[in-house]
């Protein structure tokens, strides 16, 4: 549905929650699918054929879903749904995210550690500051958020050193362009899917 005039693209476009029954747009949503065993797979591409479901990224709502098999209802027949369905999709998007940033590594669209991180926000080339969750505050706190940016500080610093090939990594910088839109917001369906996100949009300056 268009709104306001507005030509209905992917990026407008909504679904709504089996769950809480709101309409949002899509990429605050997970979509599933129902395979031909009847068991629902997480569509996180969104590319997998037959009718999607579509849960919010949210843990407790995925939770619910699962106990109360509310894909049954949303398919209209019997389905497989496993309990640990919840931390598989975690694990996925995870591994999401942790490949997003490799790829826009490869492109230049990021770095990491203090020091090139910090020369990026002096020369405002950054948009967008990730700071491992179990790295030390003390020396979290000695970066700031760019102006007008994004702060995603919900993925260890195991998973951030995944990105670019290093065993931990704490400060990572995000340039505008390439993937970082795609990072900020598969980051952000992650972090709903996280039990404890460890981290929170924060300081600015």
């Amino acid at each position: 549905m268009t709104r306001g005039g507005k030509t209905k693209d992917q990026d407008e476009a909504e679904r709504k929650c089996i769950v809480t029954g709101e309409v949002q747009p899509k990429h605050g949503l997970i979509r599933f699918v129902i395979g031909p065993d009847g068991q629902v797979f997480a569509d996180l591409a969104e590319k997998l054929p037959g009718r999607g479901i579509w849960v919010s990224a949210d843990r407790e709502a995925l939770n619910k879903a699962v106990a109360k098999n509310l894909f049954s209802r949303a398919a209209k027949a019997p389905v497989q749904v496993s309990p640990e369905l919840p931390a598989q999709v975690e694990k996925m998007l995870t591994k999401r995210v942790i490949d997003l940033i490799s790829l826009a590594r490869k492109s230049g669209h990021a770095v990491a550690g203090y020091e090139k991180v910090k020369d990026w926000l002096l020369k405002e080339e950054a948009v967008v500051l990730m700071q491992a969750s179990d790295g030390s505050g003390r020396g979290k706190s000695k970066l700031s958020t760019p102006e007008g940016g994004k702060f995603i500080g919900w993925l260890t610093a195991d998973e951030l050193g995944q990105a670019f090939s290093r065993q931990t990594v704490i400060h990572v910088a995000l340039a505008a362009g390439g993937l970082t839109r795609r990072v900020v917001e598969e980051a952000a369906r992650l972090k709903g899917l996280r039990a404890s996100d460890g981290g929170s949009d924060r300081r600015k300056g």
